[in-house]
């Protein structure tokens, strides 16, 4: 199983780096690619660019990742309540690639955490509404509260034994639809 691990971030010290990177340690046997979005900075997506210039190369090797992927594990920070500029631009550029769907319904755990009570809660509810519309198969979604509490940085993993069970059960689940897809 190929698993590509998304952080929708460009922060060096991403949080929401830090869960997928984790959950992606929950899954035996699979290849795991980790992207980073500073690897996808394009012009800010405006259709006056597309037509002058087409669509960046960025975006067509974004693309590229995803199809060439099983599963996708996408956790996404919150700025201001939806998806980090760095993020919502690759997302607009991908989306742009003639026939296709930018997910193409590819198997998804779809992910956030925050610092805050509410986990993200937020941009997962927006990226729940929006991706299905774009190829998006999600098939779990997991959000960790008061990340700083919850998460163990020095051995990066979640520290909430609760929280720890419900994403492996996810994981798990994910894990079986792969499992019936390749069949």
């Amino acid at each position: 199983m190929k698993i590509l691990a998304i952080a929708g971030s460009n922060s060096d010290t991403s949080i929401n780096r830090q869960l997928v990177t984790y959950a992606t340690t929950l899954f035996e046997n699979a290849d795991i690619e980790v992207v980073d979005m500073n690897n996808f900075e394009m012009p800010i997506y405006k259709h006056q660019t597309q037509v002058e210039s087409g669509i960046p190369q960025e975006a067509i090797d974004f693309a590229a990742k995803i199809d060439d992927s099983d599963v996708l594990l996408v956790s996404l920070s919150e700025h201001n309540g939806t998806y980090s500029t760095a993020f919502k631009n690759v997302f607009d550029w991908t989306s742009r690639i003639k026939q296709r769907a930018v997910w193409n319904e590819k198997p998804m755990l779809l992910m956030a955490t925050a610092p805050g009570a509410r986990g993200g809660l937020g941009v997962l509810e927006a990226a729940e509404k929006r991706f299905p519309l774009h190829g998006g198969n999600i098939i779990e979604t997991f959000t960790l509260p008061f990340f700083n509490d919850n998460f163990d940085k020095e051995a990066q993993k979640i520290s909430n034994k609760e929280k720890d069970n419900e994403l492996r059960k996810k994981v798990s689940k994910i894990s079986s639809v792969e499992t019936i897809l390749e069949k």
